[in-house]
């Protein structure tokens, strides 16, 4: 049994409805068994409970928050008793939206309340799916009819989207779905987007790379949707036209560990399933390092730049250029590159730039 859980978020009047719909069709054609876990705090309000009903907001918090994760628990545990091959849970919303309704001390309050770390509430997900407010592009389809529990105005709503995104942005599966298409293509994208996060052999994602001069840290880490992360990854011996490696992801002294195969489809798009590790098994899979790849560090720089994430990587072996890699829905899509990251050259399918040739070179 395979049981995976994600989150659908968004800004208000996002289509996250409509798209929850979609998610049901598309992949019940797949052989998923696709559970809801219903939006908390829609049922909250909905039923009278709201934080200017409760004594103080961090008061609802602390209800809002222990339900989500108590009816996570619940869908988990039925889940495991059922006789199917692949489940998919989908959280609408998930604990960490809460925080962008809430102060840092708020926030604090609660995670004591409910005796979780932010780490640990971000380990809960293997993927979450932010689908940006129609506030934000599409503004003549911003609408409260749909929610009787919505209430921002077109400005409050781009102001809350940003802190979701925030809210969520030290994940390390984060996509984002923007409104740089038309609805139907929005919702074909976070399609796409699961599917790829699934690993399902029709999930690609067209990937693109350039050189770039080495950036100005400071302006970096000055960035408000921005987060650094220490990578260590290795390889190991995969068949021709795969590869296959494991990584160690540490951010302010938590460590997380992948497995990743990635076959390449074409020049632009590729196949790349990838899935969690324990620490053990990070560490027996060590022991079958290919010899001729050392193992490789780096500094990654994760950004959020105008509804797009970008991948900053820093080498210790490079003082003069980095790397940058943005995934994308489309070849076509246009990059909105950051002014203040000055592109050498594309280099998306120079064999010279991949992370495994320099992990044999240096």
């Amino acid at each position: 049994m395979q049981i995976r859980k994600i989150v659908i978020t968004g800004g208000p009047s996002a289509g996250k409805t409509t798209g929850l719909s979609w998610v049901q069709n598309a992949f019940a054609k797949l052989g998923y068994t696709v559970l809801f876990v219903p939006e908390t705090a829609t049922e909250f309000i909905s039923g009278g409970v709201a934080p200017w009903t409760c004594g103080t907001n961090a008061e609802y918090q602390k209800v809002q928050m222990a339900l989500q994760l108590e009816k996570e628990r619940l869908f988990e545990q039925a889940a495991r008793t059922m006789r199917a091959e692949k489940i998919l849970i989908v959280c609408d919303r998930g604990a960490l939206d809460n925080k962008a309704y809430m102060n840092d001390e708020e926030f604090a309050e609660v995670l004591a309340f409910v005796g979780k770390t932010e780490q640990e509430l971000l380990e809960r997900y293997d993927a979450v799916f932010h689908m940006v407010t129609a506030a934000k592009g599409a503004e003549q389809f911003y609408t409260k009819e749909n929610n009787k529990a919505r209430y921002e105005s077109v400005q409050e709503a781009v102001e809350l989207d940003t802190r979701l995104i925030a809210a969520w942005e030290k994940h390390p599966y984060l996509r984002i779905i923007d409104n740089s298409v038309d609805f139907n293509h929005k919702l074909r994208n976070l399609i796409a987007e699961i599917r790829l996060a699934l690993g399902e052999p029709e999930a690609l994602t067209i990937e693109r790379k350039f050189l770039v001069e080495y950036p100005d840290l400071q302006w970096l880490e000055k960035l408000p949707d921005c987060r650094r992360l220490e990578i260590s990854q290795m390889y190991l011996p995969a068949r021709e036209g795969e590869e296959l490696r494991i990584r160690c992801r540490e951010e302010n002294g938590s460590r997380i560990y992948y497995k990743t195969l990635k076959r390449r489809v074409s020049e632009y798009k590729r196949i790349e399933i990838e899935e969690r590790l324990t620490q053990g098994e990070y560490l027996s899979m060590m022991q079958n390092a290919d010899p001729d790849a050392q193992p490789m560090r780096k500094t990654r720089y994760c950004l959020n730049y105008e509804g797009q994430y970008f991948e900053i990587d820093l080498y210790p072996f490079w003082k003069d250029q980095a790397i940058v890699e943005i995934e994308l829905s489309d070849k076509g899509d246009e990059i909105r590159m950051p002014d203040g990251l000055k592109v050498i050259r594309e280099v998306t399918g120079d064999p010279v730039y991949k992370n495994a040739a320099l992990a044999k070179l240096h």
